[in-house]
């Protein structure tokens, strides 16, 4: 008979949060490569809801953490009840300084294309920034096999492109077409290396 894992309590440090197993393999191959002091572990991620994600964030808030969350707004500019879960949520923490959201219009692929290309042009869907960022990154997909390779997180941070999207999606405001407001996270992370 096997023994029964103990869940622990959250220790002090950086937790990062989200949507899909895309933004967990991101941030575990990131965190890897720059060499980041944080938390980013499976059951912090999921297709889940926004309701889903709150649960996630006041767990984590009870204890002295701080929070990164990442998740695509796509679904609730679609979906009115998701828009109003994230419009409370977001209210309700917008003092708290240990919880940043990062979101991006419409998708994390938007982001990635931002290591590539300057732009805030507005993408439909998150089909159509993918669409946009298989023009530099061929093979991408969201399929687990891809995802955990940790080569196509590298080549993004090759050459100065993370630098690049940092800086880019720093002047395109949240509302003006795509953005992403990921390079927040990366502000946070640097101060704790």
């Amino acid at each position: 008979m096997g023994r029964k894992q103990k869940i622990r309590e959250p220790q002090s440090g950086i937790y990062i949060i989200g949507e899909g197993i895309t933004e967990q393999y991101y941030f575990s191959h990131i965190k890897r490569i720059l060499g980041f002091h944080c938390i980013v572990r499976p059951r912090f991620f999921g297709n889940t809801c926004i309701t889903e994600m709150r649960k996630k964030i006041e767990d984590l808030l009870q204890n002295d953490v701080v929070v990164i969350c990442v998740f695509d707004t796509d679904v609730s500019t679609h979906n009115e009840n998701e828009r109003k879960r994230l419009e409370q949520i977001q209210h309700k923490y917008r003092n708290n300084k240990n919880l940043l959201f990062c979101t991006s219009l419409p998708s994390i692929e938007f982001w990635f294309l931002l290591h590539y290309l300057d732009t805030n042009r507005h993408f439909k869907d998150a089909k159509a920034a993918e669409l946009a960022l298989r023009k530099y990154i061929p093979d991408y997909n969201k399929a687990e096999v891809f995802l955990e390779k940790e080569k196509w997180v590298r080549n993004l941070c090759t050459d100065n492109r993370l630098g690049l999207a940092i800086q880019r999606a720093r002047k395109y405001a949240e509302d003006a077409g795509s953005y992403s407001n990921v390079y927040m996270a990366f502000e946070v992370l640097r101060k704790e290396v």
